[in-house]
């Protein structure tokens, strides 16, 4: 259920985004320049930008209101209704309309309060990302992509997230992000990160700079999921196992990220794009206390920037290496819709 400080926060943040984003806040979207991001573009325009990141957040808003509510964002039910999230309309026509497969009653039964809580505001806040993007795209905003979020045991090797469980090492293959509070927490782990250094990366691709302004705060949100995402790891993993999963994951990122820029990082370097929750101890008045890591960055302490290419390969697990090649597989098994895919 959400909080009465989740709603607030959630007031907050819309009226806040309201005040900086104005009117014409992404107007002039058809300014093009060459492009730095996907191997195989030569040019594009903001609103490709813009579309590329609204694929990724039907991705994450779709993942949230199934854990959340038991619905995708188009559908309501009474556990939707009750907290007032948004229904959002897939009216978007460009590109190829997809649904969202998932298991039946994918509602996860959360056991702890502030999770839940957690789970409830962050649908919330990525379904508006969703509105207020399709809302700023208008007629060019691309259609929601064939999406798949099932995994478990009632499902194949290939269902999405066995497929990812089984490339990461963990699990032993069969992942069921609906299961459990820390399985939540672990399938929003995989999302979060990546969509920070997805708008890091985007940043300097945008040609207006009224349209900065808008990403960057949809990027400050993500990041402010990230951070959250980690911290909940780190306090409920009494164990370490929690934090041995985010390092297999994360190094999972690394590989497929840096195997789309040939072998590199978008600095140009070698070294990871990607770190787990790395738990570490410290002193508290003569006791010691585990504490996770909450920035997930780079030696000088700068989120971590993926291209489009890069990003596209995590999320369909390897499918963006070959130039010329639409990327399939995993969480997008048809692609992403747009020209970045």
């Amino acid at each position: 259920m959400a909080s009465t400080e989740t709603k607030v926060l959630d007031e907050i943040i819309a009226s806040r985004r309201a005040m900086i984003l104005g009117g014409s806040a992404l107007a002039g979207l058809l300014l093009t320049k060459q492009a730095k991001a996907a191997a195989t573009v030569t040019s594009y325009t903001d609103a490709d930008v813009l579309n590329f990141a609204l694929n990724l957040e039907y991705l994450e808003a779709n993942f949230y209101y199934l854990a959340a509510f038991g619905t995708t964002i188009d559908v309501a039910n009474a556990a939707s209704t009750a907290v007032g999230a948004p229904v959002i309309t897939l009216s978007a026509t460009v590109g190829t309309k997809g649904t969202v497969a998932h298991k039946a009653n994918p509602q996860v039964p959360f056991t702890l309060e502030a999770v839940a809580a957690y789970a409830v505001e962050t649908a919330i806040e990525e379904a508006k990302h969703v509105a207020f993007l399709t809302g700023a795209l208008g007629s060019a905003a691309v259609a929601q992509p064939q999406i798949d979020l099932t995994g478990g045991a009632s499902y194949p090797a290939t269902a999405a997230w066995n497929t990812l469980a089984t490339a990461a090492g963990v699990a032993g293959g069969v992942f069921d992000p609906f299961a459990s509070d820390a399985f939540f927490l672990l399938g929003a782990y995989v999302f979060e990160d990546v969509g920070v250094t997805a708008y890091h990366g985007a940043a300097p691709l945008l040609t207006n700079i009224a349209n900065v302004s808008p990403a960057a705060g949809i990027l400050a949100v993500e990041a402010y999921h990230a951070g959250l995402i980690r911290t909940t790891l780190n306090a409920i993993d009494t164990d370490g196992s929690l934090a041995g999963i985010t390092n297999s994951i994360s190094m999972l990122r690394s590989t497929l990220s840096l195997a789309a820029n040939g072998g590199k990082n978008l600095a140009g370097g070698t070294t990871p794009d990607d770190f787990g929750i790395m738990p570490q101890t410290v002193n508290l008045g003569g006791t010691s206390a585990q504490a996770t890591q909450l920035v997930d960055a780079d030696a000088n302490v700068l989120a971590f920037a993926r291209n489009t290419t890069q990003v596209l390969n995590i999320v369909t697990g390897g499918g963006a290496t070959t130039a010329g090649t639409k990327a399939t597989g995993v969480f997008f098994p048809a692609g992403l819709n747009g020209l970045f895919s």
